[in-house]
């Protein structure tokens, strides 16, 4: 197998505090971001007019989007096959025929032959019913994760520190589509659900040999057996890591417009999910649970260590007592011997 540091022994747990210092400064500042400059959620979540078009000849999706891009307004694109195209764009029910006279008006820049499918306008309560979805979606899979977590390792609190991990990477995310003023779809949400699922599969393998340690090395500490760990996975997470964002940067510098905030949001949460899985998960685990986990190992070595102690006091205080008796026969068979000489 290809390892990158096969001998590292880092002590990652040295700077948790650095690391807590750190995630609580992004925390602030994610506070202040979405304060200040909020979130730009897409037609999916704030409601605006969607116009289908079809056109008689195939067109390329980079010129359709240069023409709408042209009108000064932000334009969501999506293609259905079959020379199809959905045009979205944010606004209310009083303009949609502004709204959709400027998108034919560009269209007609290309010179291609189309006709409108149709024309729909969608309000601010389909996109709400959309937000709340999104949020059960992320929400019920943090739970799921915690139950998952805390069933094969048996312990709530490294479900929680799990969650509390992937949490952190999602606020990175929204914080990074906050400060770039990025729009949010649905299909950023799928990134956000993509991200989770990467995110915690690093964790649980570290846990997974964090388990194993303790009972390979029952004589090491808690500190000790989780930098063990790290350090022996450490290059499976750089090897998966560089593979995985390698192929992020191709598909946000080629994927195309319609997949670019897909791959950002990809991108920004991969790499936050390597901080976190070291940085933040271990060190909470070693948090949370140093206490139960040292106690449990340090009993049974205690009380090895103090077992041949009191046998071997045990022998010295039986020693003298056997010794006693074996030392009073001589005494009175001298005595006997005497009485029989003097009766003589």
């Amino acid at each position: 197998m290809m390892t990158f540091f096969p001998k590292t022994n880092i002590d990652f747990l040295k700077y948790r505090k650095v690391y807590f210092a750190v995630s609580a400064f992004i925390f602030v500042l994610g506070i202040v971001l979405f304060a200040t400059k909020g979130l730009n959620l897409g037609i999916d979540f704030t409601g605006g007019t969607m116009v289908q078009v079809k056109f008689e000849q195939p067109v390329e999706m980079a010129k359709i989007r240069e023409a709408l891009t042209a009108t000064g307004q932000e334009s969501e694109l999506q293609s259905y096959g079959d020379n199809s195209y959905a045009v979205r764009e944010k606004g209310t029910e009083a303009n949609v025929n502004e709204v959709q006279n400027r998108i034919e008006t560009a269209l007609k820049t290309l010179n291609v032959p189309y006709v409108v499918e149709q024309t729909n306008f969608v309000g601010p309560t389909v996109g709400q019913n959309m937000k709340e979805r999104a949020a059960w979606a992320i929400i019920l899979s943090l739970v799921l994760i915690i139950i998952y977590v805390a069933f094969r390792f048996n312990n709530i609190l490294w479900g929680t520190s799990g969650v509390v991990a992937l949490f952190h990477d999602l606020y990175v995310m929204a914080l990074a589509f906050s400060l770039t003023q990025r729009e949010i779809d649905l299909v950023v949400v799928a990134a956000f659900l993509t991200v989770a699922g990467f995110s915690i599969n690093d964790t649980i393998v570290i846990f997974d040999r964090i388990r194993e340690n303790i009972r390979l090395h029952p004589r090491e500490t808690l500190g000790q057996l989780i930098n063990r760990s790290i350090n022996e996975t450490l290059s499976r997470t750089i090897i998966t890591s560089i593979t995985v964002i390698g192929a992020l940067f191709v598909l946000y510098f080629f994927g195309g417009e319609a997949l670019n905030s897909f791959a950002f949001a990809m991108l920004v949460g991969c790499i936050c999910g390597i901080y976190t899985t070291i940085a933040l998960t271990t060190p909470l685990v070693y948090v949370w649970t140093k206490g139960s986990l040292e106690g449990a190992k340090e009993a049974p070595a205690q009380t090895r260590a103090h077992t041949p102690a009191k046998k071997a006091v045990a022998k010295k205080q039986e020693a003298p007592a056997q010794e006693k008796p074996a030392e009073a026969k001589p005494s009175a068979k001298k005595a006997v011997r005497k009485s029989r000489r003097n009766r003589k």
